[in-house]
């Protein structure tokens, strides 16, 4: 593989666009995924913020839940924001009827923990593996991680929560730095991509 891995974003329902930006800025090939055949081909894949119910129910639909899970289980290195982190979840403390998750990371989290929309907020947060000082997160809706696994490995917290997390070729946050013009965090997921690859 080239040094410019190809990432697809998983482009069901959610900022796929942003996503897309931020993946290219970090000097990747970027591209929407809704079918098995296109997850086939990519080196890493972004699920990204939307609501995770929905999405959940659509990667059923479209038939690609399985095939996510086949490919996270396999190592495909996966980053997921704010929906995307409950998707990459192994538990979620109050699922929706009908929510399934990807998997893939060790942890347990709590669907809108930071409130509802109309207390979104944004925040300064320091991330493990990013340098040059703290990253701004835009918190919508977002979750948190209730507790972790031994495997998974705490990143990022805000207010006494944990907002970011890592497990082997696997990262999710809470918040969605693809909304600031700051790449840092998928420079990082960049980088997991190219040392899997």
């Amino acid at each position: 593989m080239s040094d410019t891995p190809l990432i697809g974003v998983l482009a069901l329902q959610g900022d796929v666009r942003e996503h897309l930006i931020a993946l290219a800025s970090a000097d990747a090939l970027a591209r929407p995924v809704r079918r098995p055949e296109e997850l086939a081909e990519v080196d890493g894949l972004v699920i990204p913020g939307g609501e995770s119910t929905t999405m959940s129910k659509l990667a059923v639909l479209f038939g690609m839940m399985e095939p996510l899970r086949e490919r996270v289980r396999a190592g495909m290195p996966v980053y997921g924001t704010c929906a995307g982190m409950i998707l990459l979840a192994e538990k979620i403390l109050d699922p929706r009827s009908g929510q399934e998750t990807v998997g893939g990371i060790d942890m347990i989290v709590r669907r809108n923990a930071f409130g509802r929309q109309n207390e979104s907020f944004e925040a300064a947060v320091e991330v493990g593996g990013v340098e040059g000082g703290p990253v701004d997160g835009v918190f919508i809706r977002a979750p948190w991680v209730e507790s972790v696994g031994a495997e998974t490995e705490i990143i990022a917290e805000h207010g006494g929560h944990i907002v970011a997390v890592r497990q082997k070729n696997a990262l999710a946050t809470s918040f969605h730095p693809e909304l600031t013009g700051d790449h840092r965090v998928h420079a990082l997921f960049v980088d997991m991509v190219r040392a899997v690859n």
